[in-house]
């Protein structure tokens, strides 16, 4: 009964933007910190974005500081990944997550609920 489910992916240029999304069904995910994940082929899964459920504030790596923003629309159930200046090494699988904790954490454990992912592929 519990599920995020990721769309928006696909293939794009260089410096080209994409919009993910992530909706929850089963729960609502205004209680829950939401974090953004990608997996590139041979990598471990690596954290891009999160955003915290007590106060609304965002973490980001350095990789993609200032070209990804995360946000949630709490009347669709929704969660959003936007992502401008595409690079090739951005190319990965890209999945969402809730955890229960008020924290924003890049540590897989911390995540309760997982999407099966959505492809992103930056290519000229």
């Amino acid at each position: 009964q519990v599920q995020l489910v990721e769309s928006g992916g696909g293939l794009v240029q260089p410096g080209g933007s994409l919009r993910l999304s992530c909706a929850a069904s089963g729960f609502t995910l205004d209680y829950y910190t939401i974090g953004w994940f990608r997996q590139a082929p041979g990598k471990e899964r690596e954290g891009v974005s999160c955003i915290r459920s007590s106060d609304g504030s965002t973490y980001y790596p350095d990789s993609v500081k200032g070209r990804f923003t995360i946000s949630r629309d709490n009347a669709k159930n929704t969660v959003y990944l936007q992502m401008n200046n595409l690079k090739p090494e951005d190319t990965g699988v890209y999945y969402c997550a809730a955890g229960s904790g008020s924290g924003c954490d890049d540590d897989l454990p911390f995540y309760d609920y997982w999407g099966q992912g959505t492809q992103v592929t930056v290519s000229s």
